[in-house]
């Protein structure tokens, strides 16, 4: 390549990784087999800790099939491609900043190797957001490149599709030559269509960021209430402003499960109405798929969950734990472990007004739980009683 090309192709890298810096998406990225150029572009470039949150490259066959969870048809194809993007949007719902939106990308190549090739010389990327999913699949002319170039080729389509999935201009450079075969198309999702993922497990949660409060990217831990809120009221409101303020630095959100742990899943339809609630009080809310406490604490980890006085009397219970007092300390040490905390407010428990220093909470757990003093929040009221004081 002459240096007048290699310059325009210098600044046209350094003018796309620039614009996706500067856009608020936070990607996570599984390659294999290519365009490794493209990780070193993003991360040379400042900015590339507003962007890039995991960089993963499942190399080996083993490494690859641990990925995916299984081991594929093909290592080299379009279907693992999509798979390696969903896996890494889910882990970058995971990782993100509180109501930043997430990009998974997923690439597979089978490039010139020292080798000569019985096969084409192919890649497939893909890349997920909420309510999209993109996929590229390039055949490459044999014996037109080395493999550098080849790598290089496939990086600068990976930093196309990621520019594209930030919805950032990139300038239209065609990296391919008439000889080469590309094939790109998308797939939309609707709202509807993004919730029956979640119920189905395949995507873990989907934020509705409706807050009008404006929260650093630095807030990492959630502050969450988890519950029906069917309806929600104020006291559920005053309840997470308070938990707020005690816990500082951090972003308030309600959440709830859309999969029930003794009960069938909620419907599409059921799901938007209680979302309704928040967007009309500008509040925060997460859907995810998990009813347990354990399981919300894995997804999202160092988050202080605020419960009342009667989830802790079930927390502490080795009743919901197959009357096993060890399991249940061994789960709960597992949520301490990965910086989880629960904020405790007072509840009727039985007909009688409880707060956590009525609980013998185990020794090695005391640590876990902080009390929120009835003095800065006492309401006795609950959804259930609203509804039948409303006839709901």
């Amino acid at each position: 390549m002459s240096v007048e090309k290699t310059t325009m192709a210098d600044a046209w890298i350094r003018g796309v990784v620039e614009a996706i810096h500067s856009a608020p998406n936070q990607t996570v990225l599984y390659l294999a087999g290519g365009a490794s150029q493209a990780l070193g572009w993003l991360m040379s470039v400042p900015g590339a800790s507003n962007t890039v949150l995991e960089a993963v490259v499942p190399y080996s066959r083993m490494s690859f099939i641990q990925l995916l969870g299984k081991i594929p048809s093909q290592h080299c194809s379009q279907q693992s491609a999509e798979e390696m993007a969903l896996l890494a949007y889910n882990r970058g719902l995971k990782l993100s900043s509180p109501g930043y939106p997430v990009v998974g990308v997923g690439f597979t190549g089978s490039l010139a190797s020292s080798r000569p090739k019985i096969g084409d010389h192919r890649f497939y990327l893909s890349t997920r957001t909420s309510d999209r999913l993109s996929v590229s699949i390039v055949t490459l002319s044999k014996g037109l490149r080395t493999r550098e170039q080849e790598d290089t080729v496939s990086s600068h389509l990976l930093l196309k599709a990621i520019a594209n999935a930030c919805k950032v201009q990139a300038a239209s450079v065609s990296h391919l030559t008439e000889s080469d075969m590309s094939d790109e198309h998308e797939t939309h999702f609707s709202e509807d269509q993004e919730l029956e993922q979640l119920i189905d497990g395949k995507i873990c949660f989907k934020v509705y960021p409706f807050s009008s409060e404006t929260y650093t990217s630095t807030a990492e831990r959630k502050i969450i209430l988890s519950g029906s809120f069917n309806p929600l009221h104020d006291g559920h409101v005053k309840l997470l402003e308070v938990a707020t303020s005690i816990c500082g630095n951090g972003y308030p959100c309600f959440e709830i499960s859309a999969v029930n742990a003794d009960k069938p899943p909620l419907s599409v339809s059921q799901i938007k109405d209680r979302i309704k609630q928040f967007e009309k009080a500008g509040k925060t809310v997460i859907i995810s798929n998990q009813p347990y406490f354990y399981k919300k604490a894995e997804l999202f980890p160092g988050s202080a969950f605020v419960i009342g006085a009667d989830t802790v009397a079930r927390l502490i219970n080795p009743k919901y734990y197959d009357g096993d007092y060890g399991k249940m300390l061994e789960i709960l040490d597992g949520c301490k472990r990965i910086g989880c905390t629960f904020l405790v407010g007072g509840r009727n428990v039985d007909g009688v007004f409880k707060v956590l220093e009525d609980f013998d909470i185990p020794e090695t757990l005391k640590d876990m739980f902080v009390s929120i003093p009835a003095d800065r929040f006492r309401i006795d009221v609950s959804s259930t009683e609203l509804r039948k004081r409303t006839g709901l």
